[in-house]
C-alpha cells in the first residue's frame, strides 16, 4: 500500500522526518537533564541497554545504538575506567568480549532512571495511556520492519 506520492510529498508530513525530529528533540532534552550527572545520556543509554540485554556483544550494542564503532570503543573504555562496566574475555575465544555491568554501573542506572522517566512522562503528558501504547506498538512494528527490509531495486546511492 502506498502512503506517499511524489507530487504530494512534503518533508513535514514524512514519518521518517517526524521520527528523526522527535528523537533529536528528546535526546537534546535528555542530554540537558544529564548535564550535571557526571555521565552523558549516551553513556547511560549504553549501560541500561546492557542491563536489559546482558548477552549483547559490544558490536551488537554499537549497532543497536547506531553509534560509530571507534567512538563506541572509546566510550566503553571510559565506562570501564570509571568501573561502571567491565570487559570479560571468553576463555574459548580470546577475541570474544562480553561487557558486564558492575555494581557501580547498576547504581548509576538506578540513580538517573528517574531523570529519564520524568522527561519521557513530560514529553508524553498530552497523550492518553492508550495513545502511548499505540505509539509504542506502531514504532516497534516499524522498527522491526525496517530491520528486516531489503533495499529497493534501482535505489540510488
Amino acid at each position: 500500500m502506498k502512503h506517499y506520492d511524489v507530487p504530494d510529498y512534503s518533508v513535514h508530513n514524512s514519518v521518517g522526518y517526524l521520527m528523526r525530529r522527535g528523537a533529536s528533540l528528546l535526546r537534546e532534552q535528555l542530554e540537558a537533564s544529564f548535564a550535571d550527572a557526571g555521565i552523558t545520556f549516551v553513556q547511560w543509554a549504553t549501560l541500561i541497554l546492557l542491563r536489559d540485554n546482558p548477552s549483547l556483544t559490544p558490536a551488537e550494542l554499537c549497532r543497536d545504538l547506531r553509534h560509530d564503532s571507534g567512538a563506541f570503543s572509546r566510550m566503553v573504555d571510559q565506562l570501564e575506567q570509571r568501573e561502571l562496566l567491565q570487559r570479560l574475555r571468553s576463555d574459548a575465544d580470546r577475541r570474544s568480549v562480553q561487557l558486564l555491568l558492575t555494581v557501580a554501573g547498576r547504581q548509576m542506572i538506578e540513580t538517573h532512571l528517574p531523570l529519564v522517566v520524568a522527561r519521557l512522562n513530560h514529553a508524553l503528558s498530552d497523550f492518553t495511556p492508550a495513545e502511548v501504547a499505540t505509539l509504542t506498538s506502531l514504532l516497534t512494528r516499524m522498527i522491526a520492519r525496517l530491520e528486516h527490509l531489503p533495499s529497493l531495486e534501482g535505489e540510488s546511492s
